[in-house]
């Protein structure tokens, strides 16, 4: 008979039974699966990542959607939206999604393929910075952690430096001058201007776990300080990395979304969710869709995000576990 253990640590029962321990990925596994908001939040990230880039295709690969977001056409209905969500037997016309289910914009462009792309753009953007703010990050913050002295009083002075500036100042100068050369450049670009707070976070935990005794063996070897930090405690700060680069992207779609809501974000002729509320704010009263589809998608992308990342937290440490009666 064999009982898989809630925590780890393997232990010989009664005679005959033998208790099973989970290792440390399976515990944050199962912790994180039992996270409803996570999973919501992950189910529906998914489906928004599915449906940007299946519907309009991406990278040369056509999608099921058989509309541009570069093309214009004729207004049909004053461009409402077709879609319907509403059950025939509440009055509605059931669910369909009809030719424009966005409706169109002011020069006929459909605008669930405007939103798609915008979306596409966003997520990018979104995980560009990400990783490489975490990577900046995560190697400023280990340098400063281990090596102490001279290093981490530059390394962290200059970090000092970064967030004394607003991140909004400096991403909006940097979003202006390279905005126009695509989406990927940005990301890098801005993912440079928002690497502080990783390095601040990796570094206490390289200031905790520097002084171990699995260091201070390798330390007695001969082991050298680089292959310490990347074989040794690096792994050990794995769910630390992990929490904060998740955190890192809803971020990142909020501050893309402001610097093009602002037009110093993705420029013409290349959209992005945050350039189409800005293009559309005057249309709030009388033509409110055009605001409403894009706000919806930056708020679903972000809270999903957010949620996942709580999800994570709590899975990497349970100590931050809510404990229910």
């Amino acid at each position: 008979m064999t009982i898989n253990a809630q925590d780890a640590g393997a232990d010989t029962g009664a005679q005959g039974m033998t208790i099973v321990a989970r290792t440390q990925s399976q515990m944050v596994r199962r912790r994180f699966f039992r996270h409803r908001a996570a999973l919501a939040g992950m189910i529906v990230f998914g489906f928004v990542i599915v449906l940007s880039f299946t519907s309009i295709g991406f990278g040369g690969i056509p999608g099921w959607w058989d509309k541009d977001f570069t093309a214009t056409g004729a207004l049909v209905n004053q461009g409402k939206p077709t879609l319907g969500l509403i059950p025939e037997f509440l009055g509605g016309s059931g669910f369909h999604f009809g030719e424009h289910p966005f409706g169109q914009d002011n020069i006929g462009k459909d605008y669930f393929a405007l939103t798609m792309r915008g979306a596409q753009q966003s997520i990018i953007v979104a995980f560009t910075v990400a990783i490489v703010a975490t990577v900046v990050g995560a190697v400023v913050g280990a340098m400063a952690g281990y090596y102490r002295g001279k290093a981490e009083a530059i390394l962290m002075r200059l970090t000092d430096v970064m967030i004394t500036i607003p991140i909004l100042v400096i991403a909006a100068v940097l979003g202006r001058k390279f905005g126009e050369s695509g989406v990927v450049l940005l990301g890098i670009v801005l993912g440079l201007v928002i690497w502080p707070s990783m390095a601040r976070l990796l570094r206490g935990e390289f200031l905790s776990l520097r002084e171990k005794e699995f260091v201070e063996a390798a330390r007695a070897v001969g082991t050298s300080g680089t292959r310490i930090i990347f074989r040794h405690i690096l792994p050990n700060t794995v769910g630390v990395i992990i929490v904060s680069a998740t955190l890192s992207v809803a971020n990142a779609v909020l501050l893309e979304s402001a610097l093009s809501f602002l037009g110093l974000g993705v420029q013409a002729p290349d959209t992005s969710l945050g350039q189409l509320i800005n293009e559309y704010k005057t249309a709030m009263v009388t033509r409110p869709w055009l605001f409403w589809w894009p706000g919806i998608f930056i708020i679903a992308i972000a809270l999903s995000i957010n949620f996942i990342g709580d999800g994570l937290r709590d899975a990497f440490d349970p100590r931050q576990t809510r404990v229910r009666a």
